[in-house]
């Protein structure tokens, strides 16, 4: 494909996309097919020639787009927002079209610097601490994920907690990181990951009322595994919990971690994005305390997978645990001491440019146009709380801080399961489910730049209709 050619199938996707998200809110949420139905639809292989793209896109149509669950429809309320946007999707194009490989500041000097300014420009807009600027002592990456965050997280807190001896022979006694029982599954998979087991994870118990971690239930989980010999190394706190986003108390625990010397990092993978709004900053106090944080700009900030923030406090800590230098990768800037080479800051040695849609984004909606977008979010998930705490069939499962409504029939889990399968059957809305103190309940996330009252309020009377036919008007 030469340049012309290129030019001319570019501006072909480009339309496909353009057209894909102006007929989103017309299509199903969810495909209905039976597992297996794309895979008996392609050919047994690839063609002997080339095709022209409009067959690819003429089969994108009819093949793969009906048999999507689409993340970006305005009835998606499924899990947690994964917002792309028109200037994301165009910084990934520049990043595909350039190629560059990040890994070291030799091997792409805009890219690493970038990066670094972008984190810098994060930092100052959610208001976090000076110590996770690139200007003091820390500094920030782009991790893929929050579960990469939270790995490389262990391996810096093992790192110190074993005054280096970890780098050297391994995990040669038993370490154990805590979190409270609402925390995320990625974090028992990476102490798995790092060797710990998941017996290396103490889950916490959580207040009845808010699911938040209780301090004084953590303070005595690490006093019993320091009287049993076992090496208390991180904790893991949340900012808005994946199951009812709620938010763990960062000055107690902050002050539990200072006391015994233990790494704390902050999970905000989805409510980190609240920050941008300076009346959301209540859920970060405290966090002056941490070792570590991130939050997914991928789920709530319209920048498209894969784009976590992971800030530390210290980035030589960081940097001594996962630093390796082969000869191959010896070079005079990094021998300088002058640059950041992010290799050293993640698991992988390679990586990709993807500052670019990161700049891309902000530059785009400006301070401004973010904070609009979290507030509408805010807004559209308060106003369908007010329609659930008004039906006296329905109840709240759990305070909704941020843009996450759970939500039950009163009649119990039978009923409230059988209203989420009918609802989400229609293939107008999309919800998910989760369990609040053993009680099923209902999750809807709104996220999507798409969604309108609009939206939340046709989700809110299929629901009631839906209920009618369960337990009556």
């Amino acid at each position: 494909m030469d340049p012309e050619e290129f030019r001319r199938a570019g501006y072909a996707v480009v339309d496909w996309i353009a057209d894909y998200w102006t007929t989103l809110g017309q299509r199903p949420v969810t495909s209905q097919d039976p597992p297996g139905a794309v895979a008996a639809a392609l050919p047994a292989g690839p063609t002997e020639r080339g095709e022209p793209v409009e067959a690819v896109l003429a089969d994108l149509d009819s093949l793969i787009a009906p048999r999507l669950t689409h993340w970006q429809h305005p009835g998606f309320f499924g899990y947690f927002p994964a917002n792309t946007s028109g200037p994301s999707v165009l910084g990934d194009l520049v990043s595909s079209g350039l190629g560059v490989q990040g890994m070291l500041w030799a091997t792409g000097p805009a890219c690493t610097e970038l990066e670094t300014v972008m984190l810098d420009w994060l930092a100052g807009l959610l208001g976090l601490p000076a110590r996770f600027r690139s200007t003091s002592r820390g500094g920030g990456v782009i991790q893929d994920s929050a579960s990469s965050a939270t790995l490389v997280a262990t391996l810096g807190a093992l790192h110190r907690t074993s005054k280096g001896r970890w780098r050297e022979v391994g995990v040669d006694q038993r370490y154990r990181a805590y979190t409270s029982t609402q925390g995320h599954s990625s974090i028992e998979k990476a102490a798995r990951i790092a060797g710990l087991g998941a017996d290396g994870v103490r889950p916490v118990e959580v207040d009845p009322q808010t699911q938040a971690m209780r301090p004084e239930e953590l303070r005595a989980a690490i006093e019993a595994d320091r009287a049993a010999g076992v090496v208390p190394a991180i904790v893991v706190a949340t900012i808005g919990t994946t199951s009812t986003t709620a938010v763990d108390p960062l000055p107690e625990i902050g002050a539990i971690c200072a006391e015994y010397g233990i790494w704390l990092h902050v999970d905000a993978a989805y409510a980190g994005a609240a920050a941008v709004c300076p009346e959301l900053r209540w859920s970060h106090a405290g966090l002056e305390h941490a070792d570590s944080y991130c939050f997914d700009p991928h789920k709530w900030l319209l920048t498209g997978f894969d784009c976590d923030a992971f800030w530390v406090a210290d980035r030589g800590e960081l940097i001594e645990a996962l630093t390796v230098m082969p000869e191959f990768l010896r070079n005079a800037a990094t021998e300088s001491g002058a640059v950041i080479d992010y290799r050293d800051w993640q698991v992988p040695l390679g990586r990709r440019f993807r500052a670019l849609k990161l700049w891309f984004v902000l530059r785009w909606y400006g301070v401004e146009g973010l904070r609009a977008h979290i507030r509408s979010g805010v807004t559209l998930a308060g106003r369908f709380a007010e329609r659930v705490g008004a039906d006296d069939r329905f109840e709240l499962a759990a305070p909704h801080p941020f843009s996450l409504v759970c939500f039950r029939l009163r009649a119990g889990d039978e009923p409230s399961a059988e209203l989420l399968r009918r609802a989400n059957g229609t293939g107008r809305v999309h919800l998910t489910h989760t369990r609040v103190e053993g009680r099923y309940a209902l999750r809807l996330a709104v996220g999507s730049p798409l969604t309108t009252e609009k939206h939340v309020d046709e989700a809110w009377n299929l629901l009631a209709a839906t209920a009618d036919d369960l337990v009556g008007a």
